[in-house]
């Protein structure tokens, strides 16, 4: 699990390694067969001040380690959302919207 506690990273027996959100087990992230053969080990990168270095602007850092010796990491790219206000100015404009149309297809009604 991340520091967080957002994300939890899995590693599989076939050497893939996945992202999910913790709280609804939602796949963000996958890589079929990232290792040769079992992963050992996931762990997050720290959300510290060294750690955010390593993110570069990704979400989350997940290095994994397997039986062919190998380590490797993994970046989840940040999401994409808009913004709370963004979304508001769009309720209000489609209720407009919505009232604007009702009285140009009633014109009699009131």
């Amino acid at each position: 699990c991340s520091d967080s506690g957002t994300f939890l990273g899995l590693g599989t027996v076939t050497g893939s390694v996945a992202i999910h959100i913790a709280f609804s087990l939602q796949r963000l992230y996958y890589v079929k067969e990232a290792h040769g053969i079992v992963v050992t080990d996931v762990a997050f990168v720290p959300e510290s001040r060294g750690g955010r270095e390593l993110l570069a602007g990704n979400e989350a850092a997940l290095l994994s380690v397997a039986v062919d010796s190998r380590c490797k990491l993994h970046l989840l790219p940040s999401r994409r959302s808009l913004p709370v206000w963004l979304l508001l100015l769009l309720c209000a404009g489609l209720i407009v919207a919505t009232i604007l149309l009702l009285q140009l297809a009633f014109p009699g009604f009131r």
